[in-house]
């Protein structure tokens, strides 16, 4: 559910985390038919890929907090 409603937030939000859902997938089919080189190297820029995402995820919730709210009255 979560995934499908990421595929429709925008041409701009999440692109790297689509990116490895995309690799993960072409890596599944390339297994499942025996194509161990190519599920490899799939596997591989997926795995890559999403750990770019988490760590600028990571690095945006920092900064984040590190800004802070700022006062109301």
């Amino acid at each position: 559910m979560a995934v499908l409603l990421f595929f429709f937030l925008g041409p701009r939000r999440g692109i790297m985390l689509r990116w490895a859902i995309i690799f993960l997938i072409v890596a599944l089919v390339a297994a499942v038919l025996g194509f161990g080189g190519i599920a490899n190297f799939s596997f591989e820029i997926a795995k890559f890929v999403a750990v770019i995402a988490l760590v600028l995820f990571i690095i945006s919730l920092v900064a984040n907090g590190m800004r802070g709210r700022g006062g109301r009255v």
